[in-house]
């Protein structure tokens, strides 16, 4: 074993950054755009074929392999040109006028907030199960592509969706893996003195602390939040545990997480959107959130867009008077 000094990430794993190119592949394995724009592929194929075509995860990847792979794949010219052109390629694009700042460059749009219960990105981050995630992954796909000025806001789940399995007498049963945050494409948000954002959210009866994290979607930025605090008792550690799981009474404190916690996050960061796009109702609570806001005179033209994908009843949750929280 290597007896180098390896730096700590940010979460807890050790990667080496001190390896001269390692950085450029973090960079590369955190964006998101690789799970539409396949250009890295043969990146993280080259590293380990069999992890990648398994996982289609570059991050667990880059996480998994060996110090001496790393270095062996870095010390090849052709390699580290390649990675470095990647690198390169992306940042420009990046940086180019998208077809927002070209058709729309006089707007008055400078952000617009995009709220879901799931996002479908990519399999390297589960925290989905279909068709809502799938439209709310697909417009944060395209708003980067089009350069739209949007940010996503969601719950990060300990386990996501069920996993479903058909045992052998046909019955269907239903699997959560765990979803390892350290091997997921995210990162901690972090104050400047390098304290993570951690906001408290008082429920009726207790509070509850949410820790934000940072998904990079090519131009778009995804913000997380999740129960799984170490200052929470362990029930409310488990409220952002299952993607609609748990009953009726789970689903309000999420969905009151997701509206409350999101708006505040948003807040803490300083960002002020002139629209707020609730994917469905889950995240109604939004509404409440800002409406002191809009009284007292802060945003007032602020707009709220409510999407339906689903039609009659099912549309809205009934949340009983009576149900404890």
């Amino acid at each position: 074993m290597s007896t180098q000094t390896r730096v700590s990430h940010p979460i807890y794993n050790l990667l080496p950054t001190e390896i001269e190119g390692f950085d450029s592949l973090a960079e590369l394995a955190l964006d998101l755009r690789s799970a539409w724009n396949h250009a890295t592929d043969h990146v993280w194929r080259e590293l380990d074929p069999a992890l990648w075509d398994l996982t289609h995860n570059p991050w667990v990847v880059l996480q998994t392999v060996s110090r001496d792979r790393i270095e062996s794949v870095l010390a090849s010219s052709v390699f580290r040109k390649n990675v470095d052109a990647l690198v390169e390629a992306s940042r420009r694009a990046m940086a180019a006028p998208a077809w927002f700042q070209q058709k729309h460059s006089g707007t008055p749009l400078t952000c617009a907030a995009y709220f879901s219960m799931e996002f479908m990105l990519s399999e390297a981050l589960p925290i989905y199960s279909g068709g809502l995630g799938n439209v709310a992954g697909d417009q944060l796909k395209a708003a980067s592509d089009l350069g739209v000025p949007v940010v996503g806001v969601g719950l990060l789940y300990q386990q996501g969706y069920f996993r479903q399995e058909i045992d052998k007498n046909g019955a269907q049963q239903a699997l959560y893996p765990y979803n390892d945050p350290g091997q997921l494409p995210i990162t901690p948000l972090r104050h400047p003195d390098g304290e993570w954002l951690r906001l408290e959210i008082a429920l009726p009866g207790y509070s509850v602390w949410l820790r934000a994290w940072q998904v990079q979607v090519g131009r778009v930025k995804l913000y997380l939040l999740d129960s799984n605090d170490a200052a929470n008792f362990p029930a409310h550690r488990g409220i952002t545990s299952e993607l609609y799981g748990g009953g009726p009474e789970l689903r309000l404190r999420q969905e009151m997480l997701l509206g409350i916690g999101g708006w505040r996050l948003l807040r803490a960061l300083g960002l002020q959107p002139e629209v707020c796009h609730l994917n469905e109702g889950h995240a109604a609570f939004a509404t409440l959130e800002r409406a002191p806001q809009l009284h007292g005179g802060d945003r007032p033209s602020l707009r709220c867009r409510t999407r339906r994908h689903t039609r009659g009843e099912s549309f809205h949750d009934p949340h009983c008077r009576s149900r404890r929280l």
